[in-house]
Formats: C-alpha cells, structure tokens, sequence
C-alpha cells in the first residue's frame, strides 16, 4: 500500500521522557546500531530541539506532491520525515507555506535529505527544520510516493512511529521497539556525566584517568 493513514504512533510519555535528554549524542550512544543521520542535515534554526513520532514520505526528486498529501494526514506530535535520496540540487521541497501549515496542524518538525527554502519563513514561525541544504529551485507536482512506509535516509532506516530526536548537532531515529531500553541507558548516561563533573570540580579528579593508564603505557608514547 503506497500511503497509510494509520500506524501505531509513540506514546506521549515516552516523548516526554526523550523530550528531558540533554544531548543527540546521548541517544545515539546507547543504540545498539548507529540512529544518527548524516552530518550536513542541519538545523534551519540555531538552539533547535525535536522530539516526536515519525512520519515518512518517500518522495521523488524535484516533486512535492505527495508532501501535499502527507499535510492532510499529519497529527500533532507527528515529525514529518521525508527521504529524497540524497538529491540536493532538484529544488526547495518545503518552504514556509507548507512551514505554517504543518505546524498550525500540531507538527512539531521536518527532517529530510532533500533540500527546502524559505528559510527566513520558518525561522520567523519557529518550526524546526533539519535539511541537507537550502534550494531555491522550482519543483513540479506530478509524480507520487509513500506515506507511512519504511524509508531509508542517510543509510538509517525509519519506519512509521519510531522516535526522532533533534538539536543543534544532529537528528537521531530510535526505532519504537527499543525506546525503552535506549531511554534508560541514556538517562543513566547523561547522570553518570553528572557525577563525572561533579568529581572532577570537588576533588580535581579526571575520572578517566586511570582507565587509560594502561592503554597509554602499552602505547609506549614519548612523554616530558
């Protein structure tokens, strides 16, 4: 089936819950394969925080059409999650029309390999926006895709409903069965951090220190 209108989104619990996680990184470490996508999808908005339910679209390159059809299926708490293959140079797929739309609609993002525009548009709405790169190009309405199916973005396979997490240094998709288990590593994580600092402010102590002793002294690197 080219475009489903249900599937089993995330509860809102766990989004508040991954909502409270300081750091992409976090996430990302805690996976049992990599979630985090490539490097050039950046944010449009400095200080940008994502966290939501995926909804895929697969789209054809230089088309929106089917990015129309996604905006009258959205949900709030939706993340909208568009895969273009990569295709950067065939045009600005969303701007700040489709922008306002989706948020007024309850969307909390956009993530796409794909390019889009308007970027003063949806900087003044607020609406986050992870793209590959920004196009001015036109696009044509002519050719279908998918909605809801698995997509593939940056070597990451997202399915409908898993988990996408955004900040300034990149978007990460847990996938909806291991939530549970990635939350708690990476909560346990972020506060094992936390008594890192606090160790290292109160008693000068590098925590690590001594873990990499040996590792340094097999090394046999020169030293003062």
């Amino acid at each position: 089936m080219d475009i489903l209108k249900s599937f089993t989104r995330l509860g809102s619990e766990w989004i508040d819950k991954f909502s409270n996680i300081n750091e992409s990184a976090s996430i990302n470490e805690c996976l049992p394969n990599n979630g985090a996508l490539n490097h050039n999808i950046r944010p449009i908005l400095t200080e940008s925080r994502l966290c939501g339910s995926a909804f895929t679209v697969q789209a054809s390159p230089g088309d929106n059409l089917i990015l129309h059809k996604a905006l009258e299926l959205i949900r709030p708490g939706d993340v909208l999650v568009v895969s273009y293959g990569g295709y950067l140079e065939s045009g600005g797929m969303f701007g700040g029309v489709l922008s306002t739309i989706a948020k007024e609609k309850g969307c909390l993002g956009l993530v796409t390999d794909g390019s889009v525009r308007d970027s003063k548009a949806i900087r003044d709405i607020r609406f986050p926006v992870y793209s590959g790169g920004i196009n001015i190009k036109s696009t044509t309405k002519r050719v279908g895709g998918k909605i809801n199916n698995p997509i593939n973005i940056c070597n990451v396979t997202v399915n409908p409903g898993d988990l996408v997490f955004g900040d300034d240094d990149a978007v990460v998709i847990v996938p909806k069965n291991q939530v549970a288990e990635v939350y708690k590593k990476a909560y346990t994580r972020e506060k094992q951090e936390e008594v890192t600092l606090k160790k290292f402010r109160e008693e000068g102590v590098i925590p690590f220190e001594s873990n990499f002793q040996k590792i340094f002294a097999d090394l046999q690197l020169s030293e003062e």
